[in-house]
């Protein structure tokens, strides 16, 4: 819990929302507006060949990059079965961003991503995963707000007081002003 209005800009930010709402460009804007280190969680949780990487090296390497004094990471990795990977970023994170996209903005944007960049490897994905057409991947970010969303929900809830909400994403001059807030109840901020 953090005591009383926070008025210097966070150094510790976590980017959320669901697949194609724009964590990843959203998080390299604050690092490069902001002078802090990105981590894109995909990068992280993906070998070559889009292989998952062990559970166990994913959290360690989520844990020790939650540890730093400065960070901003996009992903979310909130299941159980990677739920300590999220309770280290949430447990240290300053302020945690919450894209609320709905799917007709997200789903078209995947597919430009996979158009633009398809065989190639994108500045957040992992070496050797280039972007490829992949309809079990669709289908998962089609389900994503009634499949993976409610349990995303409930746990920033339990930090509701950290989290900035965006139905659009939102301006970046905008964000770093939200930034220095201190968010109350999931808010929405101007998108």
């Amino acid at each position: 819990m953090i005591p009383g209005p926070i008025t210097a800009i966070p150094r510790r930010i976590m980017v959320m929302g669901p697949p194609g709402s724009g964590k990843s460009t959203l998080a390299r804007q604050i690092g490069t507006a902001l002078a802090l280190p990105v981590w894109h969680g995909d990068a992280l949780f993906h070998g070559p060949g889009w292989v998952p990487r062990q559970r166990e090296d994913f959290i360690a390497d989520m844990t020790a990059l939650a540890a730093r004094a400065e960070w901003v990471i996009d992903g979310n990795y909130s299941s159980a079965h990677y739920g300590t990977a999220i309770r280290d970023r949430l447990a240290r994170a300053e302020r945690i961003i919450w894209l609320d996209l709905p799917r007709h903005v997200t789903i078209p944007r995947i597919l430009r991503r996979i158009a633009r960049h398809h065989g190639r490897i994108r500045p957040d994905s992992a070496p050797g995963c280039p972007e490829r057409l992949d309809l079990a991947f669709l289908h998962y970010c089609w389900r994503w707000r009634s499949r993976v969303q409610p349990s995303i929900l409930r746990v920033l809830a339990t930090v509701e007081e950290r989290v900035l909400c965006y139905d659009r994403s939102p301006a970046l001059a905008q964000l770093l002003a939200d930034l220095r807030t201190s968010p109350h109840r999931l808010r929405h901020g101007p998108g």
